[in-house]
């Protein structure tokens, strides 16, 4: 087996384009538990933006501002992150994120 490189995330990963048969991905004691599956569906352009100035703590209609949209859009993309990242709330969606490299603090 040849390493073709190293990185801190999936995401990192990807963005690489490393012509590669395969990513191996290593545990470590602070990431998901084994027993939490993995979402693999991408986050859209506007979901990062949403999940974004979720992790500043805004509320909906704050964020909806921001991005001139709607609060009910924002709300369908609150729930499209969570349902993507396996999240339970919108902490659980933002702690998920972090984790995976998709948004930073």
């Amino acid at each position: 087996m040849e390493v073709a490189g190293e990185f801190a995330t999936l995401t990192a990963a990807r963005a690489s384009e490393i012509d590669a048969d395969a990513i191996v991905l290593a545990s470590d004691s602070e990431g998901d538990s084994p027993d939490e599956p993995v979402f693999d569906e991408p986050l859209t352009h506007r979901e990062i933006q949403v999940l974004e100035l979720l992790a500043e703590g805004l509320p909906n209609k704050a964020i909806a501002s921001r991005l001139g949209i709607s609060d009910q859009t924002v709300k369908f993309h609150v729930s499209a992150i969570s349902g993507k990242l396996g999240a339970a709330n919108r902490t659980d969606a933002v702690r998920r994120a972090v984790r995976r490299g998709l948004i930073t603090l």
